[in-house]
């Protein structure tokens, strides 16, 4: 295997496996809904974040280098709407695959990577230190790794939240486990939006 593809596989996979709002969302969800539930939110995460890097290689960042205020609005949105999900998460009823606890939509999943920080910062990254020529084929390679890499990531953290529900029988402990993620999920982000 050529060297820049093993070290772009191995960005991919500790980018997208460390915890993020992508990652806590996806555990919250498995937690409170199932796996099964869970997958549209996972594959919107998937698919959503490709297209992001995509489109971020395709020229989307120079946008944001001529126009910052673009990129200063986004991430107020950004901080906004994570709070707002945050607040979801922590104020879901506590109780394991529990009927007010709504998970994402493949949509909402494909649009939410636009508002996450870690998701700009890893497109970004990704776009200029693995393509960069800004070659269409290097573009397709960088976005076809994470989308590979993302599969076993997203359902990873998923699969840990069903299997973590079963440890949450209780109300109190799944209250916990929800205000704990989202403080994570707040938390985790809070870094890239100062």
């Amino acid at each position: 295997m050529d060297q820049s593809l093993l070290a772009l596989l191995l960005f991919a996979f500790v980018s997208t496996f460390t915890p993020g709002p992508n990652n806590m969302m996806l555990m919250a969800s498995g937690a409170n809904v199932g796996f099964r539930r869970t997958i549209p939110h996972m594959l919107g995460v998937i698919f959503g974040f490709g297209l992001m890097i995509f489109l971020v290689g395709l020229g989307l960042a120079e946008v944001f280098k001529t126009f910052p205020k673009i990129h200063d609005a986004l991430r107020v949105i950004c901080g906004v709407f994570l709070v707002y999900i945050a607040l979801k998460i922590a104020r879901s009823r506590p109780q394991v695959e529990s009927a007010s606890y709504q998970p994402m939509t493949f949509s909402a999943a494909v649009l939410f990577q636009w508002i996450n920080p870690k998701g700009w910062t890893m497109a970004l990254s990704a776009v200029s230190l693995y393509n960069p020529t800004a070659s269409l084929f290097g573009l397709t390679l960088v976005t076809l790794a994470f989308i590979f890499v993302n599969m076993p990531s997203a359902s990873i953290w998923a699969y840990a939240g069903k299997k973590i529900s079963r440890v949450l029988k209780q109300e109190l402990h799944m209250r916990l486990f929800n205000w704990s993620m989202a403080l994570i999920l707040v938390g985790s982000t809070l870094p890239m939006l100062v």
